[in-house]
C-alpha cells in the first residue's frame, strides 16, 4: 500500500469517495469530447445562442448540411442536443441550459 506524503488517511478516502467510476469517466470524456470537436463546437455554440434548424446551421456555418446532420446527430445521442418539428422542419435546440451556460462563460473567459 502506497504511503502519502501530504494526504491523511481521511482525506485520502473523502477523495477516493468522490472519484467517478470508470464507467462515469468514460462518459464523462465522450461528453467533453464534444468540446474538442471543431465543427460540434461551432454548432454547440450557435445553439447556445437559439434554435435552428440544419439548413439555418450550414448556412451559418458554410458547412454542407450532411455534415452537421452528422454532427448533431452524434449531439443528440451524446443528449447535449434534443430536436422538436415545426411543420416539416427540424428545430435543435440544446437540451440542457447548463450547456449553454458553459459556452458563454467559456467564449466570456477567452
Amino acid at each position: 500500500m502506497p504511503e502519502f506524503l501530504m494526504l491523511s488517511e481521511r482525506r485520502k478516502n473523502e477523495i477516493l469517495g468522490y472519484l467517478p467510476s470508470d464507467n462515469e469517466i468514460n462518459k464523462l470524456a465522450d461528453y467533453f469530447q464534444n468540446f474538442s470537436d471543431f465543427t460540434r463546437l461551432k454548432i454547440i455554440t450557435c445553439l447556445s445562442l437559439c434554435d435552428m434548424c440544419v439548413g439555418d446551421i450550414s448556412n451559418l456555418l458554410n458547412i454542407n448540411q450532411t455534415t452537421v446532420s452528422h454532427q448533431l446527430k452524434i449531439l443528440k445521442d451524446q443528449g447535449l442536443v434534443n430536436y422538436r418539428r415545426e411543420g416539416k422542419i427540424l428545430l435543435y435546440s440544446l437540451q440542457e441550459k447548463s450547456v449553454s451556460d458553459v459556452m458563454m462563460y467559456a467564449v466570456e473567459y477567452l
